[in-house]
């Protein structure tokens, strides 16, 4: 089962004034296509916290998917950050150039050097596509470097990135209320969790005006397995 880190990059999200919305919508469509995430950080515009970070969760993990970071401004270091990670060079992508000038030629805008900044990529880096804003994000390895922003990111993982990414087997999930306490029924819930290895069981507290009670969760890429735990804590609690 291939696993999966994510990194959010951006003051803005640490500082709290920006909703960070990338990670959960990675999250849900690596859960969709059979890829398990294991880690989300969050760092600032550093290049060598970026540049730690990268170099450290690479060796790590079979994909690295990064947000942020890769604009026309002074703080965006991410792209720097990564080309020195991996020991390349920053070069003037003609691809990427030539994308930028369609893209504000069509729309009567100067590109300036500001803009042309976001053209210059790490050497032997492959270009992610950007239908919306053209500036395009890269890979290099198993490093996919996104836009920060919510829609465009949205846009490069599912058009360009997951058609190429191996799939794993899907996972199946249930979920199921009990009114009780989570820690009334922790105990219960564990022996249940050993018994069946290949299913992995969450468990939530939830308050609803004045009931107390626990959701609980069951995923396995096994259906059957999923729905034979689902009906036998149904039973217990019942």
């Amino acid at each position: 089962m291939s696993e999966a880190a994510i990194i959010v990059i951006g003051n803005e999200i640490l500082s709290g004034r920006t909703l960070d919305r990338n990670s959960n919508f990675i999250a849900k469509r690596c859960f969709e296509i059979g890829i398990k995430v294991s880690t989300i950080i969050v760092i600032a515009d550093i290049k060598k916290e970026i540049q730690k970070a990268v170099i450290k969760l690479a060796k790590l993990y079979d994909h690295v998917f990064i947000t942020g970071g890769i604009g026309p401004t002074h703080d965006d270091v991410t792209t720097e950050a990564i080309a020195s990670a991996f020991k390349r060079k920053l070069i003037l992508n003609k691809k990427a150039k030539e994308l930028l000038e369609k893209y504000y030629d069509k729309r009567n805008i100067e590109l300036n050097e500001s803009r042309m900044k976001m053209a210059y990529l790490p050497s032997n880096s492959k270009l992610i596509y950007n239908p919306i804003s053209a500036a395009p994000g890269f890979k290099i390895k198993n490093v996919w470097v996104m836009a920060g922003v919510p829609s465009i990111m949205q846009e490069m993982f599912t058009s360009f990135i997951e058609p190429q990414i191996k799939k794993g087997k899907k996972i199946y999930t249930r979920n199921i209320d009990i009114f009780e306490p989570e820690g009334d029924i922790a105990k219960k819930l564990e022996l249940l969790q050993k018994k069946f290895s290949k299913a992995e069981l969450g468990s939530y507290p939830f308050i609803r005006g004045e009931t107390v009670g626990t959701n609980i969760v069951i995923k396995s890429r096994q259906k059957v397995l999923v729905n034979k735990i689902y009906f036998k804590i149904k039973l217990m609690f019942q």
